[in-house]
C-alpha cells in the first residue's frame, strides 16, 4: 500500500510539473541551465517513477532513480524556502517549508524502501 500512495503521489506531482511547468520556475536556483526543460524532465521523471515502482522487473532502478531525483530538487525546496518565493501567487510559511524540508531524506528512504532496496527499519532482527 505504501508503494502505491509514493507511485500515485509521483504520478501527480509530475503531471502538475508538465502541466503548469512556470509555476516551478521561481523556485529553480539560478545556477540551473534551462530552468524550464529541467521542470518538464523532473515532471518526465516524477512519472517514469511512479510507473515503475508498479512494475516488478523496474522497481529497483525506479526506486533508485526516484531517491536521487528527491536528493536533486533539494536545492530548489531550500531556495523556496530560504527566500519566501511566491508560487502560483502564494507565500507559504515555515509551518509548511520546515516539515517540507525534513521529509525529504523521508522521501529518499521511501523510495529506496518501496523499491525494496532496504528494509529499514522493518527488516528482521539479527540475533
Amino acid at each position: 500500500m505504501a508503494r502505491l500512495v509514493l507511485a500515485l503521489a509521483y504520478g501527480y506531482v509530475g503531471t502538475v510539473h508538465l502541466k503548469s511547468p512556470e509555476g516551478f520556475l521561481p523556485i529553480m536556483p539560478a545556477w540551473v541551465p534551462f530552468p524550464r526543460e529541467v521542470v518538464l524532465l523532473t515532471g518526465v521523471a516524477e512519472m517514469a517513477g511512479a510507473i515503475g515502482l508498479m512494475i516488478p522487473r523496474l522497481r529497483t532502478a525506479a526506486a533508485w532513480g526516484l531517491a536521487a531525483y528527491a536528493v536533486c530538487v533539494f536545492p530548489a525546496n531550500i531556495k523556496h524556502a530560504a527566500e519566501g518565493i511566491a508560487v502560483s501567487g502564494q507565500v507559504l510559511g515555515w509551518s509548511y517549508h520546515g516539515p517540507r524540508l525534513l521529509a525529504q531524506p523521508v522521501l529518499v528512504w521511501w523510495a529506496l524502501w518501496a523499491g525494496g532496496i532496504t528494509d529499514w527499519p522493518f527488516g528482521r532482527r539479527k540475533g
